[in-house]
């Protein structure tokens, strides 16, 4: 079922959305090369916390953490680990969701650790772009597949990068996943259309080589994560969406200079 939102639900999922958005602008400042992944998700529930914010993923389908930590060739779900330090050269994706007095919010965000090499920027400078792209497309009237097509377009048609198929975008409020499905790959004029109230993520994860992934295992727990079939490189951007009159709205923007035409 998919819930349309008045302007009051919205807000207060944009309140959700700011203390998001304060957790990645303060984990620009702590990822650095040494720093294991369990200190990015003990940083990150403090910071939640002390805002007045839950940890939503926290016993979501038995999920343990506040946040979804991976690096590299890792595409999702990947655990904070306290044996797992960041190196010169990697790339972290860190995933999260807040609840604020009954109100969701949703947002990954690629971390570069360091200086990186030129096609690990690359990729993330296209990955940043294709979520823009998506979220262009988010207005009243147009389709859930013309979102889709306009990350596909760019990423796999314009870079030769692979789009991950699997793991996509979802309705949110009140979970963390509600209908509808939002995938980052479509075709043009197909599929829902999008009206006035509804609010989604848009979350496009692009490699440069296969759009295939596999599962593998945490050493000593029984924990499944994502991962590039070939070991290339994964980047990840994800915003939380409301579909307004006015166009697409970013619930969790980190820079209003930035996103003011969504705001």
């Amino acid at each position: 079922m998919i819930t349309i939102k008045s302007a009051r639900e919205i807000e207060g999922m944009r309140q959700s959305g700011a203390v998001l958005a304060g957790v990645h602008l303060g984990l620009r400042d702590l990822i650095k090369p040494g720093l294991s992944t369990w200190e990015i998700e003990t940083f990150s529930r403090n910071y939640i916390e002390s805002h007045g914010g839950i940890a939503s993923q926290i016993g979501f389908d038995g999920y343990k953490y506040a946040t979804c930590v991976s690096v590299n060739y890792e595409v999702a779900h990947g655990i904070p680990r306290q044996n797992l330090s960041l190196k010169q050269g990697d790339i972290v994706k860190v995933d999260m969701c807040v609840e604020l007095n009954g109100y969701q919010s949703d947002s990954c965000w690629t971390y570069a650790v360091g200086e990186i090499s030129p096609a690990r920027q690359q990729l993330m400078d296209v990955t940043r772009q294709a979520l823009y792209r998506g979220i262009d497309q988010a207005v009243v009237g147009n389709r859930i597949g013309d979102i889709g097509a306009a990350i596909q377009d760019f990423t796999e048609g314009e870079y030769g990068y692979g789009d991950v198929r699997e793991l996509i975008g979802h309705g949110i409020q009140p979970t963390i996943h509600e209908s509808p499905a939002v995938p980052n790959y479509g075709q043009a004029g197909q599929g829902l259309r999008l009206r006035e109230g509804m609010t989604i993520t848009i979350e496009p994860m692009i490699t440069t080589g296969t759009w295939k992934i596999a599962s593998e295992r945490v050493p000593d727990d029984s924990w499944e994560y994502y991962v590039t079939e070939d070991g290339s490189d994964c980047a990840q951007y994800e915003h939380t969406i409301a579909i307004t009159a006015d166009g697409p709205k970013i619930l969790t923007s980190q820079d209003p200079l930035l996103d003011a035409k969504y705001l």
